[in-house]
């Protein structure tokens, strides 16, 4: 089977766990090929090269999403290995600004449109959308010239109507003429994958194929990553499946709030944003959430229930089993929180709760083993917390002539207190999470290989991967959170108990095995459903009947599947 990986912003350029899952898939599922289709999200992550790719990887081609127009463009005309687009600053004729005029009233009227307020409307606003979505796409792949349209007097004076028509959402009344530009600016790079040159039923003269040639497309996020596959669907009836281990609208909503855009581009972000989800959940042929976090957001998006299917992420359990299989091992007074620093983390909560941990038991101490920091905001509250913990504990000596210690101590992950991830988990009695916002608790599992007792916030996914195998309690409850990790302190035989359960259910649901074989089995299914379309190839033996090449009349009739050696039908 030829399988289309489109991803946005990670394999196989990213190296963290939403890079690795794809590349355990690919791996795993070594008899099938894979043409991958990248879309980057800056240069950073193309600078810093791609991971080293299998043999069953035929093809990678990368679009870039964060580059300013003049890059951009030159960028999507491509070269080999790249996705190339057609007709950037190409102006149009009078019939194709017709066209794009058509097709983006539908869009931005569905993207104005308050449900709310046109309740009699029902699924009409939703396909107007769609019809606008796929209308654009049609003439970018006729015409090309999108981009330039997108961003003309045209389109903004069509959103300015669109905003201020009857039944638009209230929120978007108010916008003002640089609103409009803001908008059509975020839109343009929303839609770049509409312009680019993925969309063939045959080899390119760099040997390259397109996703017309391709027998599934598995989409890593919904969002932009599912639109090459949305488009595929289209042109050529590929299945679309598509898995989200972190829900992509919920992202763009977080992203949205903390950006300097005024409320109207954000109110129309959010709702375009909004109408893709919910577009690319009803034309997709599978949906595989990661958990049941990640389901609700897709069921509230108008996702149907038969056509969800949670698939767990697979992670490697084998390089925590040494950790995992020794009880004794770790400090019995220390607790570990282990992560990437950034607010939502709520380390302030974390040390405050630790301050009552202190006052009851004084013999405790807390390490905040942090992965590299990278971003600069995630500097800055690292160095607030810092502060925080020198005012709530000041060093302490345990006699006249002794060195005075904190008993908080922040660490690098590869330093020389904490060198691995498996050395900082066997060094703890009790690993901690404090968050305020998580998607699917990467940490916690790795805690739960480990066979270490936790104490949770209940946020995300947390409970239906911890199942009853540790603690959790509300977010942004310090005295709850103090408690909690008291209890495991204080009572050894407990924490072992935990511990020894949550590593059972650990390899249970979250192994790289269960992950593959749920994937090799949807895989399979979603094919059976599909018509495999016929390929000009002389390079597999017996890959056409004998009898498409005998004359008569059954050689004129269109053949929907392929017959291999020993096939009865053959």
């Amino acid at each position: 089977m030829r399988i289309g990986l489109i991803t946005e912003g990670g394999y196989p350029y990213a190296a963290g766990e939403s890079g690795l899952w794809c590349d355990r898939l690919v791996r795993g599922l070594a008899p099938h090929e894979f043409d991958l289709y990248a879309l980057s999200r800056d240069a950073r992550q193309e600078a810093g090269g791609r991971l080293p790719l299998p043999p069953n990887v035929r093809s990678v081609r990368t679009a870039p999403l964060w580059t300013a127009d003049d890059e951009g463009r030159s960028r999507l005309r491509g070269g080999p290995g790249r996705g190339s687009g057609r007709g950037y600053g190409r102006g149009y004729g009078r019939r194709e600004r017709r066209l794009f005029e058509e097709a983006f009233r539908d869009l931005a009227e569905g993207v104005c449109a308050d449900d709310a307020l046109r309740p009699e409307a029902g699924q009409e606003i939703p396909e107007r959308f769609a019809a606008g979505l796929y209308a654009l796409a049609e003439l970018a792949r006729a015409h090309g010239g999108l981009p330039t349209a997108l961003r003309s007097e045209a389109a903004v004076r069509i959103l300015e109507s669109a905003c201020r028509a009857p039944g638009a959402r209230r929120s978007v009344a108010a916008a003002t003429v640089r609103d409009h530009l803001a908008f059509t600016e975020q839109l343009e790079r929303a839609l770049r994958p509409l312009s680019l040159g993925w969309y063939a039923e045959d080899e390119g003269p760099d040997g390259l194929g397109g996703l017309g040639l391709v027998d599934l497309c598995h989409a890593a996020s919904a969002g932009a990553a599912a639109l090459p596959g949305l488009l595929a669907k289209r042109f050529f009836g590929t299945p679309l499946l598509v898995t989200e281990y972190g829900v992509q609208l919920r992202a763009h909503y977080l992203a949205a709030a903390g950006a300097p855009l005024a409320t109207p581009v954000r109110a129309l972000l959010a709702a375009f944003h909004g109408r893709l989800a919910g577009e690319v959940y009803r034309q997709a042929a599978l949906l595989t959430p990661g958990n049941a976090h990640a389901r609700r957001w897709q069921e509230r998006c108008g996702a149907d229930r038969a056509r969800l299917r949670t698939v767990h992420p697979g992670m490697d359990a084998e390089r925590f089993a040494e950790v995992g299989e020794d009880e004794e091992s770790g400090d019995p007074a220390t607790l570990s929180w282990i992560g990437r620093v950034e607010p939502a983390k709520d380390l302030v909560a974390l040390l405050h709760a630790f301050a009552e941990v202190r006052r009851q038991q004084p013999d405790a101490r807390l390490r905040i083993i942090a992965a590299p920091v990278r971003e600069p905001g995630a500097a800055a509250y690292l160095a607030h917390c810092r502060g925080l913990a020198e005012q709530l504990f000041p060093d302490e000596a345990a006699g006249a002539h002794a060195v005075g210690e904190n008993p908080v101590s922040f660490e690098e992950l590869g330093g020389p207190e904490a060198p691995t991830l498996e050395e900082a988990y066997a060094a703890s009695a009790v690993v901690v999470l404090s968050s305020v916002v998580e998607g699917f608790p990467v940490g916690l599992v790795e805690a739960m290989f480990c066979a270490r007792a936790t104490v949770s916030t209940d946020v995300g996914a947390v409970v239906e991967v911890i199942g009853g195998t540790g603690l959790v309690v509300p977010p942004r409850n310090p005295k709850a959170l103090a408690d909690a990790c008291l209890a495991l302190l204080r009572d050894p035989e407990r924490r072992h108990r935990l511990g020894a359960a949550a590593r059972a259910r650990a390899l249970e649901l979250f192994t790289v095995e269960q992950n593959l074989a749920a994937f090799r089995g949807i895989y399979l299914e979603l094919l059976s459903h599909s018509p495999v379309r016929r390929r000009t190839t002389s390079a597999v033996p017996f890959a056409h009947p004998a009898e498409a090449h005998v004359p008569g009349s059954w050689a004129d009739q269109p053949v929907t599947a392929t017959a291999g050696a020993g096939d009865p039908d053959a």
